[in-house]
């Protein structure tokens, strides 16, 4: 058991962020097939992969709007050697920031009327927010989670997933969850499971929320899982 001095003493385990990061890469990864999936005149279709689109980008504000909000200054402050880096991720947010916002701009467009002129602006905002992800995503974890592991306390550092978490919309935790499990080999689910999830959630994504899942990747992918 964590004691409270544990939980108020510098260095923390800050390993959860690489899962986050990792869905993020194999989500927007994923996403130009979804959209060139879908054929010209089916609305039902681009609604369904369009609805996704936007989950991921209010999951990716909703990531970095954390960070803006708990971790930059505080890291700042704690370690000054890291506000160069610091800045870095400020300056990658707003870029990412910006291919959100286009993003979410052409979604809609394509979802009313899906065809190869509607979708070329969607696969556009996409190619832009890969590249930024794949070199931001990267530079945070050489540059910004070893500084936070050993500066931060554990109970800083929860203060992170406890605030991304307010963030979800009620209706989709089930769904993130989900899809942050799918991402995982056996014994990393089995190690998050035990580590990261509380009994009553466990039992209720076995009851309920597995099935919500399910249910959304067979609207949006076309298979289960």
């Amino acid at each position: 058991m964590t004691t409270k001095t544990e939980l108020d003493t510098p260095g923390c385990d800050t390993s959860e962020m690489l899962i986050i990061h990792r869905l993020f890469r194999r989500s927007f990864g994923e996403a130009p097939e979804l959209v060139r999936g879908v054929s010209s005149g089916n609305t039902e279709r681009a609604r369904a992969v369009g609805d996704h689109l936007l989950l991921l980008a209010t999951s990716l504000h909703g990531h970095h709007s954390t960070e803006d909000t708990l971790l930059w200054d505080q890291l700042s402050t704690r370690a000054p050697s890291c506000a160069i880096h610091v800045s870095l991720m400020r300056r990658q947010h707003a870029e990412i920031g910006r291919g959100l916002d286009e993003l979410e701009a052409a979604v809609p467009r394509w979802q009313q009327d899906p065809s190869p002129d509607t979708s070329e602006p969607v696969l556009a905002a996409l190619t832009v927010l890969r590249a930024g992800l794949a070199e931001h995503l990267g530079d945070e974890e050489r540059l910004i989670l070893p500084t936070a592991g050993q500066t931060l306390t554990p109970r800083e550092w929860n203060r992170l997933g406890e605030h991304a978490r307010a963030e979800t919309p009620r209706n989709l935790m089930f769904v993130q969850l989900g899809f942050i499990l799918d991402a995982l080999d056996p014994a990393e689910r089995a190690e998050f499971e035990r580590n990261a999830l509380p009994a009553v959630a466990r039992l209720l994504y076995r009851l309920v929320g597995r099935r919500q899942y399910r249910d959304y990747r067979r609207r949006v992918y076309g298979t289960a899982a």
